[in-house]
C-alpha cells in the first residue's frame, strides 16, 4: 500500500506566495479534490507532488508498507494528466503511447495499446497523426498515456477539460476503475468533478 504525506507544504515564486501550510495524507484507495480560484496554486501543487518543481518549504513523503520511498524509485508509478503536458504531433497516437511507455521503462504489446486506445474512445484512430487530433482527442490520448503506466498515484489537472459528454463519461469510468488500486488527486473548479474524490483540499480560501 502506497502512502502519501504532504507536510506543511508551501510555495513562493519570488515575492509572491502561492500557498502555504498544505497538509494531508492519502493511502491507496483514497482520493482528494484540490479546489480553489484561478491562481490559487492547484496546478502548482500537482507539479510539486509529481516532482516537476520543488516546494519552498515542507515535505512530500511517499512510503510503501512503512518504508520511505526514494522519489526516483517511485517516478514510473506516478501519472499526471494535465492541459500543459504536450504530446508529439509528428507521431501517431500509437507511436506516442509506445514512446512514453519506453521512456517509463515499460514494455507493452500492440494488443495493450489497442485496448487502451479503445478504452479512451480512440479505437481505430491509433495510426492517425496527433497533429490532426482535436483538443478533445488530445485529452483522451493523455489519459491513455497515463493509464498505460498503471499508476499507483494518479493525478489529474482539470479532468474534463476539452471533453464532450461522451468524453467526460469515459474519464469518470477510467477514474472509477482505478479507485481501489491508486491514490487519486484531482485539481478542479468544476463542482460536478468534486464527486471524483472523497475529500476536498481548498486553496486560496
Amino acid at each position: 500500500m502506497i502512502r502519501l504525506e504532504v507536510q506543511n507544504l508551501a510555495k513562493r515564486f519570488g515575492a509572491r506566495k502561492v500557498f502555504s501550510d498544505i497538509n494531508f495524507t492519502l493511502e491507496t484507495g483514497q482520493s482528494i479534490a484540490v479546489t480553489g480560484p484561478n491562481g490559487s496554486g492547484k496546478s502548482t501543487l500537482l507539479r510539486l507532488l509529481i516532482g516537476f518543481n520543488y516546494p519552498t518549504r515542507g515535505k512530500v513523503i511517499f512510503s510503501e508498507d512503512g518504508r520511505v520511498l526514494e522519489f526516483d524509485s517511485l517516478r514510473r508509478r506516478l501519472a499526471l494528466v494535465s492541459p500543459y503536458l504536450a504530446l508529439y504531433g509528428s507521431l501517431t497516437a500509437r507511436e506516442n503511447l509506445r514512446f512514453f511507455a519506453h521512456v517509463n521503462g515499460d514494455r507493452i504489446t500492440d494488443e495493450r495499446i489497442e485496448s487502451t486506445l479503445t478504452a479512451v474512445g480512440l479505437g481505430g484512430r491509433g495510426d492517425d497523426f496527433v497533429a490532426g487530433y482535436s483538443s478533445g482527442m488530445l485529452q483522451r490520448l493523455k489519459y491513455a498515456v497515463a493509464v498505460l503506466k498503471n499508476p499507483a498515484v494518479f493525478m489529474i489537472d482539470e479532468p474534463t477539460s476539452n471533453l464532450d459528454d461522451a468524453g467526460k463519461k469515459i474519464v469518470f469510468d477510467l477514474i472509477e476503475a482505478r479507485r481501489r488500486e491508486a491514490i487519486i488527486i484531482v485539481a478542479t473548479n468544476e463542482k460536478e468533478e468534486y464527486g471524483l474524490a472523497e475529500r476536498l483540499c481548498q486553496l486560496g480560501g
